[in-house]
């Protein structure tokens, strides 16, 4: 049986790597891969707590359906823009999001 606290092991694992991959990529898609794994650590941690500290509430599953719809959201956005950016300038690097401004 996996203990509460082995999980918030691997939760805070997770996070660390989703914000090390935020701050630390220069490519679009592993941002965006990077910010997905923090909404899967927060979801895991509702999940958790629910769990230890009230089983027979739903209320972390709750909170987690709604963090899966906020997630597709951002995925859906961030595609669309990663798309224009693409087209316009044939490249998905960060760096060059500067030259947007108009």
């Amino acid at each position: 049986m996996i203990t509460v606290k082995e999980l918030l092991i691997i939760n805070s694992l997770l996070f660390a790597i989703g914000i090390y991959g935020v701050l630390t990529r220069r490519n679009t898609i592993g941002i965006l891969m990077s910010v997905e794994l923090i909404f899967n650590s927060a979801c895991l941690n509702f999940v958790v707590f629910t769990r230890a500290l009230n089983p027979t509430l739903l209320s972390g599953e709750v909170f987690v359906l709604f963090i899966i719809a906020v997630a597709a959201a951002e995925a859906a956005v961030g595609l669309a823009l990663l798309f224009n950016i693409y087209r316009s300038f044939k490249d998905i690097a960060t760096d060059r999001y500067n030259l947007m401004r108009g």
